[in-house]
């Protein structure tokens, strides 16, 4: 496969060049107006950080590039989908105030958000893709509605699947409850018993009967018929029900490139990732560790595994921030040119993500890249 293009910008501004400026230089060099966005659906994918949580995407940049696509014509909403662990954004009331109050609203960014799988994590689409690890993956019903999706990414660490970029962002992100499930777990769910609080919701809505009460008053799972979907973890309030056992690091990152082929499965795509605040972990905590890496700059492209490798690469190749958590686990190595993401987290391998989105027709690891 040839190689694809991206394109890069650093973070030096002047009076008449300010960062959304330059961003929205980034987007439209790289192809964006190519699109026929007018009166279509357009998911603007993107994570609205746990209350907590600084590290996550300004809403300055979300707003400049809803004020692009409403030029274009399009229909733009920001979007993203609940969370399978308790936190600020496991169900869509919570997590509507959560990005109220980080700043993405219909008044800071001109478009409505919505959340893609409704109030519980329930509302989904499964997409047949006949995948290796996941057959159909299921995905927020916001998501699958729309007709063209333009991801915006905070590229930053990731204790499970080495780093958070694109891949991440639309296959993790856009996964309904029962689907992080799907990623996250090797098997089905458990209840734990001191969490159960014997409400029964999650008897009342298995559709396999596969979940009862018992004589203790706690619910309790007949394993065959439990078929594994996820909906007793979705619709549980109280963390009775949970995940069993976490799939290995390689397993996981193959099984959202799949996931992020279901999201794009028939649907123009573009996407924007931001190299700046490189925190070691997720958005998904609610705070953020120090920086690993100075701010680098904003990366754009219509491939989104050619991007998560550029970003990866431009990481690679950065200095390590002192007093970080990288420098003081490494405090007299020169780490310029190695993976600092394997080095913050040696368990993860997030190069198995991107060959196997490779494999599975996402895009190619080979990219050239273009300075704007």
């Amino acid at each position: 496969m040839e190689s694809s293009k991206v394109y890069f910008t650093n973070l030096r501004t002047s009076p008449s060049s300010s960062l959304p400026v330059k961003m929205e230089r980034l987007v439209k060099r790289a192809g964006i107006e190519r699109i026929d966005f007018k009166g279509q659906f357009v998911a603007v994918k993107m994570h609205f950080g746990e209350p907590g949580n600084m590290a996550y995407l300004r809403p300055n940049y979300v707003a400049k590039m809803v004020t692009l696509l409403n030029g274009l014509g399009a229909k733009p909403f920001l979007t993203d989908s609940n969370t399978l662990y308790s936190g600020g954004r496991s169900n869509a009331v919570d997590h509507l105030a959560s990005a109220v109050a980080n700043g993405f609203n219909p008044l800071s960014a001109n478009c409505n958000v919505i959340v893609a799988d409704g109030v519980k994590g329930t509302d989904c689409r499964e997409v047949v893709i006949d995948g290796e690890f996941c057959k159909a993956p299921k995905i927020g019903a916001a998501i699958v509605d729309a007709d063209i999706v333009v991801s915006m990414t905070h590229f930053k660490g990731h204790e499970q699947s080495g780093f958070g970029g694109v891949l991440k962002n639309l296959g993790m992100g856009a996964a309904s409850v029962a689907g992080k499930l799907e990623l996250h777990s090797s098997s089905q769910p458990k209840i734990d018993k001191e969490e159960c609080t014997g409400c029964g919701i999650c008897v009342k809505y298995c559709a396999h009967d596969a979940i009862h009460l018992g004589d203790d008053k706690k619910a309790f799972i007949e394993y065959d018929k439990c078929v594994g979907c996820g909906q007793c973890v979705a619709l549980c309030q109280y963390e009775g029900a949970v995940l069993d056992k976490w799939d290995t690091s390689e397993r996981l990152n193959c099984k959202i490139a799949e996931y992020a082929k279901a999201v794009l499965l028939g649907k123009p795509h573009f996407h924007v990732s931001f190299i700046m605040d490189v925190s070691p972990e997720c958005d998904c905590w609610n705070h953020n560790d120090a920086a690993i890496i100075p701010n680098l700059g904003i990366a754009a492209s219509f491939d989104p595994v050619a991007l998560d490798q550029a970003c990866a690469d431009l990481v690679t190749q950065a200095p390590v921030l002192s007093g970080s958590r990288l420098a003081e686990k490494h405090p007299h190595e020169h780490l310029e040119g190695q993976d600092k993401f394997r080095l913050v987290h040696p368990n993860t391998n997030w190069a198995a993500g991107l060959d196997h989105a490779a494999k599975i027709g996402l895009g190619t690891r080979k990219y050239e890249l273009v300075t704007v």
